[in-house]
């Protein structure tokens, strides 16, 4: 028995066949009415420890529909609570009670979510998700086993307040806590979105970034039903990397790189069938192979999968012009040459197959790059926008993302003028119609975590929590960042974890954004509501 955001947590790391295996056959919801009373079941209970779900398993045990419960809580439940269902139990079903820490969304071994949307009230938090986070972030500690040492941005009050209200729950739940001391202490570090508004406004070159920002994840799922002559089977489809060899070896591809690698697998199965073989040259070439052999299909229902995921991505990638968009997104977010900046946002502006949403995102761009430059053309660009039809809700957001990320707001120096001494541009070759594309951009969290790994981040600009501070580097990390964090920088600390010895870093955020949940969030905190960005929600479906 679960409620929603459980639903979200088991689904993300058993399939439905695997929980099948271990002999469970029905999944209800606690909080759904006039269930059927099943004697011969025996009932696991996986919940959070709210209120509401207490009070759902009280009225359970009052009339119980099962022969037996085994109760898993995500997170720390009160002894007051414990008291109450123990005097709800007067038949005695309850076999056993548990804390079985998993109250956030495990999206990769590196990454974590708690899928919250709209923390923020301004500069402060939105009352609940404050506490949300709290026991989000206390959870992960708990699954870990790490007792860490918080650091936190000094410029966000919100940081300094989950800090403090983490650091609470320790101190308080000491026993929970008391594991076993390591030689260098672990380290929590806790950003704020607002720091970096850029990296969640580009758009993404490698598979899984990718696939959420034109697509959108959700728990793992893709909705494909807007796909022009998509299949029935293949209208939602499942991308995992514990069950899908093909997702986990191609997770942190550039594009080009994944459609060689379909068209390697593919060739593979063609030599098995001598008869009309036909050239792969397209990705084009590749869905029409698909479709032609049904047995194929059927023997590679994960290949067929994804070669309709990338069909469609570079189907969206020619219609909307990305390659061309990304090149001018790549340029404001890295360089510094303004001349060169607004002549090619105008450029892309004047484009008709420039979506709205792209239309704005290079002006956003272009907002929070330029914000002060003496020669600005901010006003020209926006009256651009509203002369090619973009509409009002939209033109706000300009104005709200520099509102929420802007040169007032940020503690770190997110743009400076050297950014063009350190470019290195890297291309990706791939399939015909797969153009080359720059992918320069680091996020900021980058550069944090270096810092930081170096031993060099300013306890000044990061300070700790209480009166210690690591004589040593740090090697168990963990990130959390406020406000959402995204694949790209996923993408980072998988690297870094990879490139980096001895060292082990963790990611979290409160939401993994793509532009259109990130806008959200922007309007959210800002308060400058119009419209809904799409996508919206206050318990975010994303992943």
């Amino acid at each position: 028995m679960f409620v929603s955001f459980q639903t979200s947590i088991v689904s993300v790391v058993y399939t439905q066949s695997e929980i099948l295996q271990k002999e469970v056959y029905l999944f209800e919801r606690i909080d759904s009415q006039n269930r059927d009373s099943m004697k011969h079941l025996k009932a696991i209970c996986f919940l959070r420890p709210t209120k509401e779900n207490v009070q759902h398993l009280i009225q359970e045990l009052r009339r119980p529909n099962y022969s037996v419960y085994f109760i898993y809580f995500s997170n720390v439940i009160s002894k007051s609570e414990i008291k109450a269902l123990a005097e709800a139990d007067e038949q005695e079903v309850v076999a056993e009670v548990q804390e079985f820490y998993g109250d956030f969304i495990a999206v990769n071994p590196h990454l974590f979510s708690l899928n919250l949307q709209g923390v923020a009230r301004g500069r402060t938090w939105e009352t609940s998700m404050l506490s949300r986070c709290t026991q989000g972030l206390t959870s992960v500690l708990l699954a870990l086993k790490k007792c860490p040492m918080i650091r936190y941005q000094l410029s966000s009050d919100m940081a300094k307040r989950l800090a403090e209200n983490v650091k609470q729950i320790i101190t308080k739940e000491y026993e929970l806590f008391d594991f076993r001391k390591t030689e260098v202490p672990p380290l929590l570090l806790i950003l704020d979105r607002s720091d970096d508004a850029i990296t969640p406004l580009l758009n993404q070159w490698t598979y899984q970034a990718m696939v959420h920002e034109l697509l959108g994840l959700n728990n793992n799922r893709i909705d494909l039903s807007r796909v022009p002559g998509i299949t029935k089977d293949l209208r939602e489809v499942v991308l995992s990397a514990e069950n899908d060899e093909f997702y986990a070896n191609n997770l942190y591809l550039n594009f080009g790189e994944i459609g060689t690698n379909i068209k390697n697998l593919m060739e593979d199965f063609q030599k098995k069938k001598p008869k009309g073989q036909q050239k792969l040259e397209s990705i084009a070439d590749m869905k029409a192979f698909v479709d032609n052999y049904p047995q194929f299909k059927k023997m590679s229902g994960t290949v067929s999968k994804h070669v309709t995921v990338v069909g469609e991505l570079s189907r969206l990638v020619s219609e909307r012009q990305l390659m061309e968009v990304s090149e001018v997104e790549q340029e404001l977010a890295c360089q510094n040459d303004h001349s060169s900046a607004q002549q090619n946002v105008r450029r892309l502006l004047q484009n008709p197959r420039v979506s709205e949403l792209d239309a704005v995102r290079l002006v956003m761009l272009y907002a929070l790059r330029y914000e002060r430059h003496s020669s600005s053309i901010l006003s020209s660009l926006m009256e651009e926008l509203s002369r090619r039809g973009v509409s009002e809700r939209y033109r706000k957001m300009v104005q709200s993302v520099v509102e929420y990320g802007g040169k007032r707001i940020r503690g770190s120096d997110l743009i400076t003028p050297t950014d063009a001494v350190a470019i290195t541009k890297q291309f990706f070759k791939g399939l015909k119609g797969v153009e080359n594309v720059y992918t320069q951009h680091q996020p900021l969290l980058h550069d944090t975590l270096d810092q930081l790994i170096k031993g060099r981040l300013k306890d000044s600009q990061f300070p700790y929590l209480g009166p210690s501070s690591l004589r040593d580097r740090p090697q168990d990390i963990m990130v959390f960042l406020i406000g959402g964090a995204t694949y790209e920088e996923a993408l980072t600390v998988y690297n870094l974890n990879r490139n980096t010895p001895g060292v082990r870093i963790v990611l979290g955020g409160s939401a993994i954004h793509n532009t259109k949940s990130f806008l959200e969030e922007v309007i959210l905190a800002t308060g400058h509501s119009g419209d809904r960005a799409q996508g919206s929600g206050r318990h975010s479906t994303r992943r």
